[in-house]
């Protein structure tokens, strides 16, 4: 009896069998797909987050086991990723950049508080949100400690004293080497972004992380000086901070101070003898320097005293350090202000020089 052939299935019918085989691996896959997403997306464990110590720039950690990061302007998603992982915020920068790209979304500028344990999707959520908790002070140029702290009170940051207290902390002033007995002059003059009512000691170490972050850009020799060779250079810029006023005569300046180190001969700077006055005195600022405020007894008075007053008088920023890793070679000894409105000064070797160029100055001048 002849055996009947059997049918082979129809074009439907393997079409059928083809989406039902896909069917099946999709089914099959998506519970391991959104596992790892599951596993890539939850929260760094506290165990593993405290094992970090070191933080990338930019990135703190609080007491109460948050987090502060600052997204800077132009910064990329995959630079923020790197920071995060290395932070110990998020486990893998991959999964970040994969969220950054499929959101389509850029992260905002400005400083964020991420509270843990945070996932990276709410992490990524709160970075596109410009939801920021900081307030922007600027720290000018040339600013003594005490000036700092009232503007960041004035800002709403942390009160003076408190700022004042943490920059004289001894454990502070001892982490960062400082051969005196304030963080004055390693506070980076700059633009922040800091939250409301913020520890004040975590203020202080920020602005003291971007000097030396900043030093090291200057000057990558500057890292291996001794603590007191760096404190030098550092009293000498604050002293060029607060007497230029244009930057093509800082290196000029601090050139000139050189050259009166050398052979011995008294600095005569008008900016240490205001430091006296205000620092240290609580006086007004002087608008003029009279022959009795350059007799004040003071280890900071270098009209009495040769050599570099004992520490820096001033919050020195990039013009000013520069000048004083990188002073001009001059054989000026003097100078002396002869344009009131541009800055401009006169430059002399000799006192006679000096004296002539002083009928250019308004009296009272220096």
């Amino acid at each position: 009896m002849a055996r009947r052939k059997r049918k082979k299935p129809g074009i439907f019918s393997r079409i059928i069998k083809f989406f039902i085989v896909i069917l099946a691996c999709v089914i099959l896959l998506i519970p391991a797909l959104l596992g790892v997403v599951m596993y890539l997306n939850a929260p760094v464990q506290s165990d593993k987050r405290l094992l970090i110590t070191e933080y990338p720039d930019g990135i703190t950690r609080a007491e109460d086991d948050s987090y502060y990061i600052e997204v800077r302007r132009g910064e990329s998603a995959q630079s923020v990723g790197r920071r995060l992982e290395i932070a110990g915020i998020i486990s893998n920068r991959h999964f970040w950049y994969i969220l950054c790209r499929l959101g389509n979304e850029y992260l905002k500028t400005g400083m964020y508080r991420i509270e843990m344990p945070s996932s990276q999707i709410a992490i990524q959520r709160l970075l596109v949100s410009g939801r920021q908790i900081l307030h922007r002070v600027t720290i000018p140029e040339g600013v003594t400690l005490k000036k700092t702290a009232r503007i960041l009170e004035d800002a709403g940051i942390c009160s003076a004293e408190d700022f004042i207290e943490a920059a004289a902390d001894p454990a502070i002033v001892g982490h960062y080497r400082i051969p005196n007995t304030t963080m004055e002059g390693y506070l980076f003059p700059d633009t922040y972004l800091f939250p409301g009512e913020y520890p004040a000691a975590r203020v202080v170490r920020h602005m003291a992380d971007t000097f030396f972050t900043r030093l090291g850009h200057i000057n990558p020799a500057a890292i291996y000086m001794t603590p007191e060779e760096l404190n030098r250079y550092v009293i000498l810029a604050s002293i060029v901070e607060r007497e230029y006023r244009l930057s093509d005569e800082a290196p000029v300046m601090a050139g000139v101070f050189n050259n009166r180190l050398q052979i011995g001969m008294a600095l005569q700077s008008c900016a240490t003898v205001e430091y006296i006055i205000t620092e240290i005195l609580d006086r007004p600022h002087p608008t003029v320097l009279f022959n009795r405020d350059l007799e004040i007894r003071s280890p900071y008075n270098t009209y009495l005293v040769p050599g570099l007053p004992p520490g820096p008088i001033s919050a020195p920023g990039i013009v000013a350090l520069q000048s004083s890793f990188f002073p001009a070679e001059t054989q000026f000894f003097y100078f002396r202000l002869t344009d009131p409105q541009t800055g401009r000064h006169y430059f002399s070797r000799t006192f006679d020089e000096h004296i002539r160029a002083g009928q250019l100055v308004p009296k009272g001048r220096l």
